[in-house]
């Protein structure tokens, strides 16, 4: 039996010697100061070409290790280091340009010198520019004068000379402070802040060793074969071994790292973030404090795994999160929200059921929901052989036939957020709703197609079915969603899903490389890619509903598509199956009745709103640092909130006292999505029975 396994956790960061400064001197942390070299260990020469040799026979895309990859190898590195051009000088960029084109050679022979050169002089540059920042500080930033400032340099150039990094990083301080200032904060609390943040990112950087730099370089290598091939130093193979076992006490939320901050990649289902609703997709976790009256640990700038480290801990202890939320844009005050560490159990992301009762056309008709946050089973269960054991397939059979007993007239699979688990289940899953045939093929490495075919000959419900996805349904997902499509056995609606269609295996090098004198890393690599029995690819492309729902999350940014090194959209030959039915007569009659309905629904106009609102945040490109503006620009969007919110609160029937209210209704709000899904499945059930 193969799983799917879906990763999400990635960190992405000749020797030319410097001389060891004698002025250097042991910090009271016991890490060594600004001055001290780091060198590559021994080991990292057979671990780096081992590497490479995995890449070049296992990786599912047969790139050749050469002058060309070289380059992007070289320009990776570069912006793993200083993605913003905020550290490095031209100087610094035009003297590592003579390793461009030897990247391959060096990856090939082990040799790791040149790589642990460039890693120097960014330690050296981040030494300079911390000086620059507690000079600056010393003195008030005048906020009354008409200055921008603009966060993303990636498209800049290198700066020419110290003082053109001096004047970006003045208007970043001044665009830091100006935001603690609009939060309250008076010079002194301020300066206190900022100079700890940066300091305490310098500590993170002063203690890095040499592992740390081989992680960093290594990632940038297999990151340009895929987004998911990724190299595990030893400390994050553990960590996500502990994500993989779902044994993590804390708060139940994979992270990313981009640009300075720690961003939610997803909620896990049934974790602690997910029961609360306080924590969402694309959010920045600015700040980390422990237990209720802890103090708030400003974690921008820092490595991932060490704000992972900070925001887990022991089950039933409290952690509170300063948050940006992705909604309300950078200039928005930060939130601070209180979560309960707990374990994320098997049993809290298993499938849930209820009942939609939806009128439509003068009909009531009853709705089942099953809402499935993840394809799970038992793993350990299925191999010692209980037969009770916990899987997606056997939960949702039950529930069907629960349904079935409650005579609905219709089902809606709920996949939202769902972002994949175990390959098996989505294939046994899709086996509920048709009688046979095939379900997905696998395409390997060696060019190898397997077609995975539904192993039941029954049919567990065979009614009218709808299932609803979003930009954040993956993976195994999309194997069901796209089954289910093609066979013409129900409606896809929602938004387009994520587009991941690969299959990583994991590799640990302590076997490949026996007899090592330390412990080393694990490899995840991509062997095999998915396809829809059509023969179309889901990656990329992921899956399109028959009736699309409006989201923020857009493909090139949100999606596989959007990243630089992921596997194109291909096609193979189709696989013999028989369709279910055919849906497609009925697509336009349903658009049509869809989009006449949600003309004069207010929460469909509360939707557009937040898309509208959340794209213009997001598009935003420069900030003023005129007090002023910016407070004017805050208090118009505090403004707009309340309002809207008030609007949403007398649309639910909620008196208002105060804000608070608003935001913690007594009444469940109405979730759209579902709603109109289940008046779309209601109107193809009139339209067969028609």
């Amino acid at each position: 039996m193969r799983k799917l396994v879906i990763i999400v956790l990635a960190f992405t960061f000749s020797l030319t010697c410097f001389a060891q400064d004698p002025n250097s001197v042991l910090l009271k942390d016991h890490s060594i100061d600004s001055n001290k070299v780091i060198f590559p260990d021994e080991i990292y020469k057979r671990e780096c070409q081992v590497i490479v040799q995995y890449l070049s026979f296992y990786h599912y895309k047969k790139q050749k290790l050469n002058d060309s990859l070289s380059s992007v190898i070289y320009d990776q590195y570069l912006t793993t280091l200083d993605n913003n051009k905020l550290y490095f000088l031209k100087s610094d960029v035009d003297n590592f340009e003579k390793y461009r084109h030897m990247m391959d050679d060096f990856l090939r022979d082990g040799n790791l010198g040149p790589a642990y050169e460039i890693f120097n002089v960014y330690k050296k540059r981040l030494s300079e520019r911390i000086k620059y920042i507690d000079t600056l500080l010393k003195s008030k930033f005048d906020f009354s004068i008409d200055e921008s400032f603009s966060p993303d340099r990636e498209k800049a150039a290198w700066s020419n000379k110290p003082e053109d990094l001096d004047e970006l990083w003045r208007l970043r301080l001044k665009n830091d402070a100006l935001n603690y200032k609009l939060s309250g904060k008076d010079w002194k609390n301020t300066i206190d802040f900022l100079a700890k943040r940066y300091h305490n990112y310098h500590k993170i950087i002063l203690q890095y060793e040499s592992e740390d730099v081989f992680a960093l370089f290594m990632n940038s290598f297999t990151n340009v074969y895929d987004p998911h091939t990724d190299y595990f130093s030893p400390a994050a193979s553990e960590n996500f071994s502990i994500q993989m076992k779902l044994s993590l006490e804390g708060i139940g939320a994979t992270l990313r790292q981009d640009n300075d901050y720690t961003v939610v990649q997803n909620i896990v289902p049934g974790g602690p973030a997910f029961k609360s609703g306080l924590l969402h997709e694309e959010d920045k976790i600015i700040g980390v404090a422990q237990g209720d009256n802890g103090d708030m640990e400003d974690v921008i700038g820092w490595r991932l795994d060490d704000a992972i480290q900070l925001i887990r801990g022991k089950k039933g202890t409290v952690v509170r999160l300063q948050i940006m939320k992705a909604k309300d844009g950078q200039n928005a005050p930060p939130t601070e929200i209180k979560i309960v560490r707990e374990e994320v159990k098997l049993e809290d992301q298993a499938a849930k059921d209820e009942i939609l009762n939806v009128d439509e056309n003068g009909k009531n008709f009853k709705l089942g929901v099953v809402k499935l946050p993840s394809f799970y089973t038992d793993f350990e269960g299925q191999q010692k052989g209980k037969p009770d054991y916990k899987s997606t397939t056997r939960d949702v059979k039950n529930i069907l036939n629960k349904f079935k007993e409650q005579k609905v007239d219709g089902v809606i699979l709920d996949l939202r957020n769902n972002g994949g688990g175990s390959l098996q289940e989505a294939i046994q899953l899709t086996g509920l709703f048709i009688k046979d045939g095939p379900v997905v093929q696998v395409k390997n490495s060696a060019n190898m197609v397997e077609v995975d075919q539904d192993p039941d000959p029954s049919i567990v419900y065979e009614g009218p079915l709808a299932v609803i996805t979003n930009r954040f349904s993956a993976s195994a997902s999309e194997i069901f969603a796209a089954a289910i499509q093609d066979y013409g056995r129900g409606l896809i609606l929602g938004s387009n899903s994520y587009g991941k269609g690969t299959v990583q295996n994991m590799i640990d090098l302590n076997h490949a490389i026996p007899g090592a004198n330390k412990k080393l890393g694990q490899l995840k690599l991509t062997i095999a890619k998915f396809y829809r029995i059509t023969g179309s690819s889901t990656q990329h492309l992921g899956v399109k509903p028959d009736i699309d729902f409006p989201s923020q999350f857009n493909g090139k940014e949100f999606g596989e598509s959007g990243q630089a090194s992921s596997l194109p959209w291909d096609q193979i030959q189709s696989a013999q199956f028989k369709r279910f039915s055919d849906l497609s007569r009925y697509i336009p009659m349903l658009e049509k009745k869809h989009k006449d309905r949600i003309k004069t629904d207010l929460e469909y106009q509360f939707l557009l709103e937040d898309i509208k609102e959340f794209n213009e945040n997001h598009d935003k490109k420069d900030f003023s640092l005129n007090e002023t503006v910016r407070k004017n620009e805050r208090d118009d969007d505090e403004a707009k909130h309340k309002a809207r919110d008030e609007e949403r609160a007398k649309l639910l029937g909620i008196k208002i006292e105060d804000k608070k209210e608003v935001e913690a209704p007594k009444v469940k709000p109405v979730d759209f999505e579902l709603k109109e899904s289940g008046k779309i499945l209601a109107d193809l059930i009139m339209a067969k029975v028609g």
